[in-house]
């Protein structure tokens, strides 16, 4: 058995199921998102991604017609969410992850979405894709900052994408791991504004969500990073000091 065979055997798809119980018209969505289970892949659904397509599923009709990136988007959840809901949506993964990017479209062939982009992108490089990248409107980005060492790397690119965009913002989740790391002063040298969103205000304050037990009992919270206007500061300054 070859690689690309072992791999095949290892995956499992897990569904998730976002439900709208507030409506009249108790609308949902199913998302089938496919996990490689070798350990060397890593490439699962963690509770960061949930929480973010939670937000997504709640902010659906602001999605229709947009154009949404997805950075370091592996597995995709998010970034499925986003083009189940109308937008117009571009996958990325380090350039150097081939078999991430190979997950980005079996995760959009398991959701028959067949227009959505996967690019490489590397976090940090200004690369030729990067400068191509089309208007966009809402850029994504699930657990992004989970190594201190990828910090700046994200904050430039988030950086750089939002000058192009000034009007466009990141939305990202991270779990909290650390009292000790944070990105405020990056947040300050490339100039950039956020402010938490209360994990309530979206009803992702729970163990479970989509019909999945994640979060579970995680600590992950919610950001929206923007480009910094004059006379603006930071509401929040921290991805992990609020334990």
């Amino acid at each position: 058995m070859d690689r690309s065979d072992a791999e095949t055997s290892s995956i499992a798809y897990k569904v998730f199921t976002f439900e709208d119980n507030k409506t009249h018209t108790q609308e949902s969505l199913c998302v089938s998102i496919p996990e490689v289970l070798d350990p060397q892949y890593g490439m699962y659904v963690w509770p960061c991604a949930v929480v973010l397509a939670q937000y997504l599923w709640t902010h659906r009709e602001e999605l229709r017609g947009r154009t949404v990136l997805e950075l370091g988007a592996g597995v995709s959840l998010p970034g499925v969410v986003a083009a189940r809901c109308g937008a117009q949506v571009i996958l990325s993964d380090s350039a150097n992850k081939p078999l991430c990017l190979e997950n980005c479209r079996r995760s959009c062939e398991a959701n028959g979405l067949r227009d959505v982009r996967v690019l490489g992108l590397s976090w940090g490089e200004i690369s030729p894709d990067l400068i191509l990248l089309p208007q966009l409107d809402v850029i994504l980005g699930s657990d992004v900052f989970y190594d201190p060492d990828d910090f700046e790397d994200v904050i430039v690119t988030a950086a750089f994408l939002l000058r192009k965009n000034p009007r466009a913002q990141f939305w990202t989740t991270y779990q909290v791991r650390s009292a000790d790391w944070s990105i405020e002063a990056l947040l300050r040298r490339w100039g950039l504004d956020c402010v938490d969103v209360q994990l309530h205000q979206f009803d992702a304050d729970r163990c479970e969500l989509a019909g999945s037990t994640l979060p579970g009992s995680h600590s992950v919270q919610m950001m929206i990073i923007t480009v910094r206007t004059e006379g603006s500061s930071a509401t929040l300054t921290s991805p992990q000091d609020q334990s």
